[in-house]
């Protein structure tokens, strides 16, 4: 839920959305150091590590200006929805990795995700080209989420959760501050008679919380359930896009949804497999 709130923040920042995504990583910063030293997690990584952190870094940079682009030009349920489709990629990673064609749920998993893709793209298109753009945006930005994932993967192994979230993030904000300057986007908050809190709840709720919650959990419950409680994001979405901003979803808008949804959880069953 609470990174599902993460575009409340973005939207209401007086800065550009990718200078919020720079913010959000540069002010938890030290609530994350504090973190790994207080739990006694190391900060004082290997080269080998360091270079993989790194990488894993701008992927996560490249995942968050992409959709902090989505969720300023799109319907928060979309940008949460298509935000969190890496699912999907990584069902077709694991396809691709093992050599073989989809079976049974996969193929039931595609073409629910394709067919709710298109007609939430397709409702988009109806509102206009800016709509559209940011659903594109969100769909990128699960892509890279993927990369960055999988960069992780063996860093996970021997970095505590405390440690890689402060590196990933530390990698990531000196990419979104270059993005942000080479878009000309207003970097710093007030300039427009706006404030720090957007941007401080966007830090302690979406990159600490939110992300320190998610990875606590890994801890306890497989793949599958954490997926499934995943899909409560775009349900949080719809209500925070009706609540905050007046934004209303159609019957096919609903349909879209639980079709993109039920191909999240296919996927996330194909994983248990």
């Amino acid at each position: 839920m609470i990174l599902a709130l993460g575009p409340w923040s973005v939207r209401l920042a007086d800065t550009g959305p990718v200078s919020a995504a720079f913010w959000r990583l540069l002010l938890a910063l030290p609530v994350l150091a504090g973190f790994a030293m207080a739990t006694r997690q190391r900060l004082v990584l290997a080269r080998g590590p360091l270079l993989a952190m790194v990488g894993a870094g701008v992927f996560f940079a490249i995942d968050l200006a992409s959709w902090h682009l989505g969720i300023e030009r799109t319907r928060l349920a979309n940008a949460t929805l298509f935000g969190n489709s890496g699912s999907l990629v990584l069902m077709a990673w694991g396809l691709i990795a093992m050599g073989r064609g989809p079976r049974g749920g996969e193929w039931a998993a595609i073409a629910s995700a394709l067919t709710g893709a298109a007609i939430l793209m397709g409702r988009s298109l109806d509102i206009g080209a800016r709509t559209l753009a940011g659903d594109v945006f969100s769909v990128a930005a699960g892509l890279f989420y993927v990369g960055y994932l999988l960069l992780l993967q063996r860093s996970r192994a021997t970095l505590g959760s405390w440690s890689l979230l402060f590196w990933a993030s530390a990698a990531g904000a000196p990419v979104l501050l270059a993005f942000a300057v080479g878009m000309g986007e207003p970097v710093w908050p007030g300039s427009h008679g706006g404030h720090w809190w957007p941007l401080i709840t966007l830090a302690l709720g979406s990159q600490v919380l939110g992300q320190g919650l998610l990875v606590y959990a890994l801890r306890h419950f497989s793949p599958l359930m954490i997926g499934l409680a995943l899909l409560t994001q775009p349900a949080v979405g719809v209500l925070a896009g009706w609540f905050a901003f007046g934004e209303m979803l159609s019957p096919m808008d609903g349909l879209g949804l639980v079709l993109v949804s039920a191909a999240l959880v296919l996927a996330r069953l194909g994983e248990r497999a």
